[in-house]
């Protein structure tokens, strides 16, 4: 299984304009950013999908039927307001599911609205925010900027330096940090100063002085981890060492009150005392899922581990395809080149023969690919759809199909709703084998 860190310290490398979540990653890893390619997805949770058709963007519904007809050069999905951000000419603008423009094509980009009912524009090389009516409420002046998200205040850079502004885009925390990031659910936001990184609140004070050389994100657990001279330990809100820094590397705690640490080129598992719960003796291993089970390492192989470090599923995996199991409760996982699914238990259910495999979503279907097509198949292992599609993703009950360079939609028992006919472009990213 490959975990993917980036250094805290990246983050100044990259531009930061995006929205970031609460799922306790390395708080650099909440840099993934708005200046990035646009990879929005079709929404689990729309019925308006955004299709490419003759080299033009549009909207159908799930019959289909366009509702919006393809008249634009990018898009993106239709948020909770049922806005979408469209691009026109060179501009961005916002439009309603009758394709009438809310807020004209004036901006050189643009992002979606969040909960904070304000959008992130572009004004020749400046960034302010809008409201849902297209009203300026922030002059773009800044150089980068966060969506503003829940928490109230966002942070922008200007001349080098990051602050923090209200939604009325009053300078609240003056511009000073070498990179800043959201508040979080924690009340605060991690901040670098120097090359060292250290938590503020939200009035500005320094809660936790700049000292760190890296840092995870402030979970539901109350404690982080930190490294400093290369070994990572455990603070509170406060700053106190909770855990004194004596690990090679270190996740954050999980639901399970666990924490993955690695010792002398081994991992084990922690509680929040420090006390060593599971000794280190893995070559690799991932946080506790919801249901109690660790996904472990040992010489190459990969098995799964229960609280107490008991094997649920000795190592026998070549991988995995996540660290945890699915509502199904199956976990994908590799033999002898070969993918299939294994219960809670460790047994196989279905059989190892798919190139690979995907984690089962809504209705217990899973994607699956054999000999280069991807298909679906139930919780037996059996094909609802067969494998003779280039790509398939879900979407909303229905199914986007790849056939050559066209898409099309088939619904949930695998009947065509719509024969292949739209450019290969729409939802490319999204329906493109993950693994």
């Amino acid at each position: 299984m490959k975990r993917i860190f980036l250094t805290f310290s990246i983050i100044a490398l990259v531009c930061l304009i995006g929205c970031t979540d609460e799922n306790g990653k390395k708080a650099n890893s909440e840099t993934e950013n708005a200046s990035e390619e646009k990879t929005d997805s079709i929404s689990e949770e729309v019925n308006v999908f955004p299709v490419r058709l003759n080299g033009k963007w549009g909207y159908i519904d799930r019959t289909g039927k366009f509702v919006v007809e393809p008249k634009f050069d990018d898009v993106y999905s239709f948020d909770e307001s049922d806005l979408a951000l469209v691009e026109i000419n060179g501009k961005w603008g916002y439009i309603d599911k009758a394709g009438k423009f809310v807020v004209e094509p004036k901006f050189d980009d643009a992002y979606s609205f969040d909960e904070s009912d304000l959008a992130p524009v572009e004004v020749n090389g400046k960034w302010g925010y809008i409201d849902r009516t297209g009203k300026i409420v922030v002059a773009p002046q800044f150089d980068n900027i966060w969506c503003f998200g829940e928490s109230g205040l966002v942070a922008v850079e200007i001349n080098g330096k990051w602050g923090y502004i209200d939604k009325a885009g009053k300078v609240v925390i003056p511009p000073q940090f070498d990179v800043a990031s959201p508040f979080g659910g924690s009340g605060l936001a991690a901040v670098e100063i120097n090359g060292k990184w250290g938590y503020i609140d939200r009035t500005g004070k320094i809660v936790v002085a700049p000292q760190f050389d890296n840092i995870w994100r402030f979970g539901e657990s109350g404690l982080v981890a930190v490294e400093i001279n290369g070994k990572w330990g455990y603070i509170d809100k406060t700053g106190k060492v909770v855990i004194t820094p004596q690990f090679d590397d270190a996740y954050s705690f999980d639901e399970s009150d666990l924490a993955a640490v690695k010792i002398n080129g081994k991992w084990g598992y922690i509680d929040k005392t420090g006390k060593v719960v599971i000794e280190p003796q893995f070559d690799d291993a991932i946080s506790f899922d919801e249901n109690e089970l660790g996904a472990v390492e040992v010489n190459g192989k990969w098995g799964y581990v229960d609280k107490v470090g008991n094997f649920v599923a000795t190592p026998q995996f070549d991988d995995v395809g996540c660290s945890f199991f699915d509502e199904c409760r199956l976990a994908s996982v590799k033999l002898n080149g070969k993918w299939g699914y294994i219960d809670r238990t460790g047994q196989i259910v279905i059989e190892p023969r798919f190139d690979s495999a995907e984690p089962f979503i809504e209705k217990d279907l899973a994607e699956v690919e054999i000999n280069g097509k991807i298909g679906v198949i139930d919780r037996d292992g059996k094909f609802v759809i067969n494998p003779v599609y280039d790509g398939i993703r879900y979407a909303d009950g229905v199914f986007f199909v790849l056939l050559g360079e066209k898409v099309g939609i088939l619904d949930m028992s695998g009947e065509i709703i719509v024969s292949p006919q739209y450019d290969r472009e729409t939802c490319f990213s999204f329906i493109t084998p993950a693994l």
